[in-house]
Order: C-alpha cells, then structure tokens, then sequence
C-alpha cells in the first residue's frame, strides 16, 4: 500500500507538472524569449513586432494558439495597410516564438502552421553620384557626414550612430564593428577610404567617445523630418536610410569588386545575401559571349 501511495503521489506530481505546462501563457513565452535573446542584433525590432502583437496574445495560453488565432492575426496587420514583408516580419518572428515553446521548452504539444505572404522581388534601390551628391548637399551637416560616411563604408545605421573614436584607427585608415555589435554577431574590418578619412577629420573634437554627434549630443535618430526634406529638396523618391547601404554595395559592383569581397567587406554571412548585387556587374561574362559564332546578314537593296 505504501508503494502505491508513494506511485500516486508520483503520479500526481507529473499531473500538476502538466498541468503547469498546459497553463503556460504567451505572456511566459515572451519573458523566456526575451531573456534567452537578450545579444540578438534585431532585439529592438523584434520588441516592436512584440508590443503589436500583445492586445491580442497577451493572457492566452499557449495551447489555445492554433490556426485559426494565427489567421485572425495575419488579417488584422494585413488591414493596417504595411507591405507584405513587413507582415511576413512579424509572422516569422510568431512562429520562431512557438517553435522555440514546443520543442525547446516542451511548453506546446503541437505548433501550428504559419504561412508567409508572397512577397515581390524588389529592385536594389540605390543613387547614382550625382544623385548623391545633391542629397548631402541638402541634408544639416551632423547628417550629411553620417551619410558620406555610410556611403563611403556601407556600414548600418546602428553601426554609424554608436560608431565610438575606440574603433577607429586612423593611423591605418581602419575601423571595426565588434562582433556583438553587427547583425551576424561576426567581428568585420572596415578599411577607410579617402571620403571616409575626410568625414573623421571633420567630427574630432565634436564628443568624447562618439563619432558623429550634434550639438555634443549622440544621434540616435537618423531618419528625421530634415532627412525627408533633404530628400525632397534633391528629387529622390523612394529611398530609405538603409538604400544608403544598397548604394555603397552597388557602387562597388559596379567598379568591379568581385562578390566575395565584396561580402567580406559588408559583413553578409553568406555568398546569396550578395547575389542580389550581380547583375550590377556582366563584366566576367563577356569572354563567353564572345564566344558564339557571328552571324552574316546580307544588306537590304
């Protein structure tokens, strides 16, 4: 009898045990997420996407998350008007919570299918020099050597903004991203050219630690009123802050730089997220073109 006391009480343990895990919100979800996340790179944007999705997840158990919730939420971001892209964002970023609950944490028994939208493959948005040259020249100072800078590096804007003067060597014409401070938690080299030396020369003495500040403030914000003014002034549509990056890559394509380079020096932690760069570039091809036969045509009478 005293065995089978004790085999009850076990068994009631594991019945509380499961029960706990039944009761698992997405409320606890998201705390366990965010602190095992704690060094992602796109941190900031997923507690965006989070803080949308909580009037309609917050309090409810995770197990009562199946398909027809995941359509409910699909249809009401898709109504607020964003793009596709944006949507497939916030879905990716819902399954990657969910998956992580029922596999890791064994706090789901089964996840339900989230499908992304079809998205339109988008030309790489980027400037000409002249083009560029009329944005800088209409952008306030404090921005226009950030994007002189970003065009000269093709470094991201978080990588700019917190740029600090203990990255830069300028002795060596050289700069660095630490690698918990890029987006493939990589280290990456940042050789500087002339109108990047030229930038650096122009914000010594603007802030102790920080590269780019304005009226000895840090600048966290980039894509302000003036910035979409400036924009407006110079004739260009269409073009975000992160285009400025698009621009840099297209440039150097454009002059030859081979892909792998090219990769190494963007800090992309594969060869597919340059691809979208090649046809910048036909210049390795034209050796096998010329290798077709030529074809005679006779003049017209």
């Amino acid at each position: 009898m005293k065995d089978l006391a004790m085999g009850m009480s076990s068994f009631a343990q594991l019945a509380l045990a499961a029960e706990a895990v039944v009761l698992k919100t997405w409320d606890d979800a998201i705390d366990r997420w965010l602190l095992e996340k704690a060094d992602k790179a796109s941190l900031h944007s997923d507690k965006c996407i989070l803080r949308w999705l909580e009037p309609y997840l917050s309090g409810v158990p995770l197990a009562d998350i199946d398909r027809r919730v995941v359509d409910m939420i699909t249809l009401k971001k898709v109504r607020t008007g964003v793009a596709n892209g944006t949507v497939n964002r916030m879905l990716a970023l819902l399954r990657s919570v969910l998956r992580r609950a029922a596999f890791d944490w064994e706090w789901m028994s089964s996840v339900p299918r989230v499908r992304l939208l079809k998205e339109p493959t988008r030309r790489v948005r980027y400037l000409t020099a002249p083009q560029a040259q009329r944005l800088l020249e209409q952008l306030p100072s404090h921005l226009a050597g950030m994007a002189a800078f970003s065009l000269a590096t093709g470094l991201r804007k978080s990588n700019v903004t917190g740029l600090q003067w203990s990255q830069i060597d300028l002795s060596r014409s050289m700069a660095w991203v630490h690698p918990d401070q890029s987006k493939s938690r990589q280290a990456i080299a940042v050789p500087l050219n002339q109108d990047a030396m030229r930038v650096l020369s122009l914000q010594v003495g603007r802030h102790p630690t920080h590269v780019f500040a304005f009226k000895g403030e840090t600048i966290v914000k980039v894509s302000t009123a003036a910035w979409k003014k400036a924009l407006k002034r110079a004739g260009i549509e269409d073009f975000r802050w992160h285009d400025l990056r698009h621009t840099w890559a297209s440039w150097h394509v454009q002059n030859g730089t081979p892909l792998n380079v090219l990769q190494e020096l963007g800090g992309w932690e594969s060869p597919q997220m340059v691809r979208r760069y090649a046809h910048f570039s036909a210049g390795h091809l034209a050796a096998y073109v010329s290798k077709l036969p030529l074809l005679i045509l006779s003049a017209d009478d």
